[in-house]
């Protein structure tokens, strides 16, 4: 059985996220987001659910200690988890988790978010270049993601 590794931050990325979960159980999978207090019902609804510091780039000082602590707890989950696929809709979040993934040669399959209908994400355009999956769910963004794929929303 193929083990995916879902990951989102928290908020709308993880709602679009969380439309793939008849994928869940078809798997062996986790969801790795931001634990905030959002989050916290993941747990009691999910079996395996794993969280990372959540972080603003509002506070860019802390941001950059927080994200620099995901990393590192991104490779630990990658470790632990061994994933074969890495499943994201984004965003800085989920990043470190995606080039680690391409590092060890597993696939990536990123989701360009719902909200962005004529423009691209930062985090978006950092995993296209290194995605094997890239999903746009808005046909104008084909243009900044050439070689992606439309599928339309995951709502």
């Amino acid at each position: 059985m193929k083990k995916i590794v879902f990951i989102a931050s928290g908020g709308g990325h993880l709602n679009e996220l969380l439309q793939l979960s008849p994928l869940f159980s078809k798997y062996e999978s986790t969801i790795v987001t931001e634990k905030t207090k959002t989050t916290a019902y993941l747990k009691s609804r999910y079996q395996r659910v794993h969280y990372l510091i959540y972080g603003t780039k509002e506070h860019l000082f802390k941001y950059l200690f927080v994200f620099t602590l995901n990393i590192i707890i991104s490779f630990l989950y990658f470790i632990r988890f061994k994933p074969d696929i890495i499943v994201t809709t984004g965003t800085h979040t989920a990043v470190p988790m995606c080039y680690i993934a391409h590092f060890f040669r597993r696939r990536v399959i990123y989701i360009e978010t719902f909200a962005n209908v004529y423009h691209p994400t930062e985090a978006g355009k950092i995993v296209y270049k290194i995605a094997d999956k890239f999903i746009i769910q808005w046909p104008e963004l084909k243009k900044y993601y050439p070689n992606s794929d439309y599928w339309g929303g995951v709502f």
